[in-house]
């Protein structure tokens, strides 16, 4: 069966997002963004959540936020990083738009696929 290729943008977008993501402590504050909500965490909290702190910290969100996958807006004088819903959401509809688009499924039979 022939494969259509994505549009462009949106292979190019989705291969960068899936380069800040290809490193565990980015990953691991993803995940932890997730899990905190719209509200999203001080750089302290964030930090201390995931044993990443200071510079090292600084670098993964400036990678995460070029990568459009993290949004960052001040609060007085803390910095609150949140995950973009938007961004996550377009991510795994990606991953999943064409699943089983090449198996041929045979639902008169139980359910199965037969290739």
């Amino acid at each position: 069966m022939k494969q259509t290729a994505p549009p462009l943008p949106e292979i190019t977008l989705a291969a960068t997002a899936f380069a800040a993501l290809g490193s565990e402590q980015r990953l691991a504050i993803v995940r932890r963004l997730v899990r905190a909500g719209p509200e999203g965490l001080t750089m302290g909290d964030l930090g201390n959540d995931v044993g990443v702190t200071g510079s090292v910290l600084t670098h993964h969100l400036k990678q995460l936020v070029s990568a459009g996958l993290v949004a960052q807006r001040k609060d007085g004088r803390r910095i609150l990083s949140s995950i973009d819903h938007t961004a996550i959401n377009a991510l795994s509809a990606f991953l999943v738009a064409e699943c089983c688009a090449d198996v041929a499924w045979d639902l008169s039979e139980n359910g199965h696929n037969h290739g």
